[in-house]
C-alpha cells in the first residue's frame, strides 16, 4: 500500500475528524467468536457506582451477568471478554495495573489475579483470534512495550519493545500471529505489521506518501479489504485497499459525509479474494439521528438502514451467515440485540432492522426516517461517464516491505476516480477534533493515466 488514488470530486466544506487513532472506543467489546461481550455498567442507585456486566450472545436470547466484586470499579477501567466466558479486567492501581479474570461463582463473582503490568498507561487491543489470549499496549515518549496479558505460561509476558509510539490495533490473519499498529515517529504515523512468531519484529505495511500520516482502521483476513484513514489527498480522508496489492489506495467520496460523523465498527467475514464485494458497517451520527451505514467497495455509496434505539456507540459483529447484530440497552430492555439482514445486492428498499428482546418475538425497533436532503456540490459534476472500479489483487499474507511512490515506477502515482461522485450519505471517520478543508479549493485535475507521486499535479492546471 504505498500510493493513492483520489476521486475527481468538487472540493466542499466538511467537518472531517482528525484522528489519531482507529474506530471509537465501544462501550460494548464482543469477544472474538462473538459468543460473549462486556461492558461496564452503571448501578441504579444515588452514587451510580460502576461494575462489570457480562452479556452472552451464543444462545437464542441474549442475556446479561453481573460480575460485582466487593467494591465498586472505577470508570477507566476496561474488559476484554474471553471466548470460555471469563471476562479479562484491567484496573490501575497507583503506578501500575492489574490484571484479573472474571466468572460467574453461583450467586457470586469469582476472580483469578493473574499479575500487574508496571506502566504509566496500558491500552487493550482487540479481541485476538481465537479468543483464548489478550494483549496490550504499554505505549511511552520513544518506543512502546507489547504485552501477552493473558494466554502465556505464567501471568503477564512482555512480548516486544517497539520503537516509536503506537496505537490502534488490528489483527491481520485468523491466527492471530499478525498485528498492525498504528506507529508515530519523527512527527509522522505509519501503520506497520508485528509478527508475534517471531518476537514482535516489525515491517512498514502502509505507506501513501512520505510526508502523509496513515492509519489502518479495519482489515479482513478473509478478502484482504483493508480501510485506512490518511491525510494524503490533503486532508484526513477515509479510503480503501487490498492486503498485498499494490494497486492505488482509494479514497470514495460517499465516505465523507457533508454532516456528521462516519464510524467504522465490522466487516462482512467470509468474502475469499472478494474485496470489492466484502461490506463495511459504519454507525452514523447526524444531525437527523443515527443509522447504520453499508457500504462496499464495487457499489460506490453508502446506503444507511434505520438504527436500533439505544444501540451501544460502535458495538457490532458481522456473522457468518450474513447478519449485523447490534447489541442495544434501553430502560425497558437493559440487554438487547437488533439484527439486521444486508442484502447482498443493492435493492430499493432498506431491509428492516428487528430486534431480539428476551421473552418475544422478532419485532421491528425503529420506523424507518427519511434520510437528510443531499447537499448541492459547489461546482457541476463532472460530464464524462462513470469510470468502472478496477479489480484488485488478491490479498497475499504478509506483506512486507511496501513500495513507495518513488519505486513504484509506472504503476505509481495519484490515479482519480471521476466515477465516485454519489454523495447521498458519506465522510470522515473519528468522532474527534474537526479538521474542516478550505470551500473553495480546485477540483483535482483529471489525468489520463497514473504519474509518479512526486510528479502528480495537485491543482488544477
Amino acid at each position: 500500500m504505498t500510493i493513492c488514488a483520489t476521486e475527481d470530486a468538487t472540493a466542499r466544506p466538511a467537518e472531517d475528524a482528525a484522528a489519531p487513532g482507529g474506530p471509537q472506543r465501544a462501550t460494548l467489546t464482543i469477544a472474538a467468536d462473538g459468543s460473549y461481550a462486556a461492558r461496564l455498567a452503571r448501578h441504579d442507585d444515588a452514587a451510580g457506582s460502576w461494575f462489570p456486566e457480562r452479556w452472552t450472545l451464543s444462545g437464542p436470547e441474549p442475556y446479561a451477568v453481573p460480575l460485582q466484586g466487593t467494591q465498586p470499579e472505577e470508570p477507566d477501567s476496561t474488559l476484554l471478554p474471553l471466548a470460555d466466558g471469563r471476562v479479562l479486567i484491567l484496573r490501575r492501581v497507583a503506578d501500575r495495573f492489574a490484571v484479573s479474570l472474571l466468572y460467574p461463582a453461583g450467586p457470586g463473582t469469582g476472580e483469578v489475579l493473574l499479575g500487574a503490568v508496571p506502566a504509566p498507561e496500558l491500552t487493550l487491543l482487540p479481541p485476538v483470534p481465537g479468543g483464548k489470549a489478550a494483549c496490550a499496549l504499554a505505549p511511552e515518549a520513544h518506543a512502546t512495550t507489547l504485552w501477552l496479558l493473558h494466554g502465556g505460561a505464567d501471568g503477564p509476558e512482555r512480548i516486544a519493545r517497539i520503537p516509536g509510539r503506537c496505537t490502534g490495533g488490528v489483527w491481520l490473519d485468523r491466527g492471530g500471529r499478525l498485528l498492525a499498529l498504528d506507529r508515530e515517529r519523527d512527527g509522522r504515523t505509519k501503520t506497520v505489521v508485528a509478527d508475534l512468531e517471531r518476537g514482535g519484529e516489525t515491517g512498514l505495511l502502509l505507506q501513501i506518501t512520505e510526508e502523509s500520516n496513515d492509519r489502518l482502521l479495519l482489515a479482513d483476513p478473509d478478502s484482504g479489504l483493508l480501510l485506512v484513514r490518511s491525510d494524503a489527498p490533503g486532508h484526513d480522508r477515509l479510503g480503501w485497499g487490498v492486503l498485498g496489492s499494490s494497486r492505488p489506495v482509494r479514497f470514495p467520496e460517499c465516505l465523507r459525509p457533508a454532516e456528521g460523523t462516519l464510524t467504522p465498527f465490522a466487516m462482512q467475514p467470509g468474502q475469499m479474494l472478494a474485496p470489492e464485494s466484502c461490506a463495511v458497517a459504519f454507525r452514523r451520527d447526524a444531525p437527523n439521528g443515527t443509522w447504520l451505514g453499508v457500504w462496499r467497495p464495487a457499489e460506490r455509496q453508502l446506503r444507511q438502514f434505520p438504527a436500533p434505539e439505544g444501540w451501544l456507540a460502535g458495538a457490532g459483529l458481522w456473522t457468518a451467515g450474513g447478519e449485523l447484530l447490534l447489541p442495544y440497552a434501553t430502560g425497558a430492555e437493559p440487554c438487547g440485540v437488533a439484527r439486521a439482514a444486508v442484502p447482498a445486492l443493492p435493492v430499493q428498499a432498506a431491509p428492516p432492522v428487528r430486534a431480539t428482546p428476551p421473552g418475544e418475538a422478532a419485532r421491528p425497533v425503529a420506523a424507518p426516517r427519511p434520510a437528510e436532503p443531499v447537499e448541492a456540490v459547489e461546482a457541476p459534476l463532472p460530464t464524462e461517464p462513470p469510470q468502472p472500479v478496477e479489480p484488485m489483487d488478491p490479498p497475499v499474507l504478509p506483506m512486507w516491505g511496501p513500495v513507495s511512490g518513488a519505486d513504484a515506477g509506472g504503476g505509481g502515482g495519484i490515479a482519480l476516480d471521476a466515477g465516485d461522485t454519489d454523495n447521498r450519505s458519506t465522510a470522515s471517520a473519528q468522532p474527534q477534533a474537526a479538521l474542516a478543508e478550505p470551500r473553495h479549493l480546485p477540483a483535482h485535475p483529471r489525468l489520463c493515466r497514473p504519474v509518479p507521486l512526486q510528479q502528480a499535479p495537485l491543482a488544477a492546471r
